[in-house]
């Protein structure tokens, strides 16, 4: 059966090629997936219609899988895995893994069904392997296989790398370390005029009282003296009346 490629089909062809497939796979797993339609005369002359934008689209997948390849051709990546004895392993490094060291030590996302390796990797050591990026577009890179807790060397790159994002994170701590001690020193701060306050109203209230007790005090003071002034008045008026009696007696004998 003669299909019509809407996406990439992959080892096949991509959007726009009419490729033949088992009629099977063509209605089992293309159709449903929307990855091709039938080509018939009706398709195809909307495919001569759409030649040109799939043109253009095709230019544009074809540049960004360029830009890809250059995130992974030529590079190495690192597999630790327990080994038995003559270095070989306790099964097989799969493209699954290899998918998760490269997204953890490159930080790119790639699709494990489209890694390719020569034969299964049991053994320690440098593996080549290829990653069909696009059509004819592949990346080359390779696997080095480590046993757990052997040296695994490490690259200048590799090396600069580690040292740059060691160094940021420790910048990162040195600022935080900054703003913390800011905030104590604010904190001290504000407790030590929150003290002096409380000293400067303790003294203006002991102030305030000794003035009181010493109004008080002169209150008191002021008020015996008048009783004082005012019993000796009328002392004094006593003692003239019993004169005047007395005046009064000898006149009278």
């Amino acid at each position: 059966m003669k299909v019509i490629l809407l996406a990439e089909l992959q080892g096949r062809g991509g959007e726009g090629d009419v490729i033949e497939v088992k009629t099977g796979f063509a209605t089992n797993y293309l159709f449903p997936r929307k990855i091709a339609v039938e080509a018939t005369p009706g398709n195809l002359k909307q495919l001569e219609q759409r030649r040109h934008n799939i043109k253009q689209r095709e230019e544009v997948r074809l540049a960004e899988a360029g830009d890809f390849r250059g995130l992974l051709d030529g590079k190495a990546i690192t597999i630790t895995v327990k080994v038995g004895e003559a270095g070989r392993l306790f099964g097989s490094v799969t493209p699954m893994m290899i998918a998760d060291a490269i997204k953890d030590q490159l930080g790119v996302e790639v699709d494990r069904r489209k890694i390719e390796t020569r034969g299964a990797i049991k053994t320690v050591g440098a593996h080549p392997v290829e990653l069909a990026v696009y059509r004819d577009i592949k990346a080359d890179f390779t696997v080095d296989v480590a046993a757990e807790g052997a040296v695994v060397p490490v690259s200048e790159e590799e090396a600069a790398l580690a040292a740059e994002v060691e160094a940021a994170k420790a910048g990162t701590d040195l600022d935080e370390q900054d703003d913390v001690a800011a905030q104590a020193d604010a904190a001290d701060a504000e407790a030590g005029d929150a003290a002096v306050d409380e000293v400067a109203e303790a003294a203006d209230d002991a102030a305030d009282a000794d003035t009181g007790d010493a109004d008080e005090a002169d209150d008191a003071e002021a008020e015996t003296a008048d009783e004082t002034a005012d019993e000796a008045v009328e002392e004094a008026s006593d003692e003239a009346d019993a004169d005047d009696v007395a005046e009064e007696e000898a006149a009278a004998g």
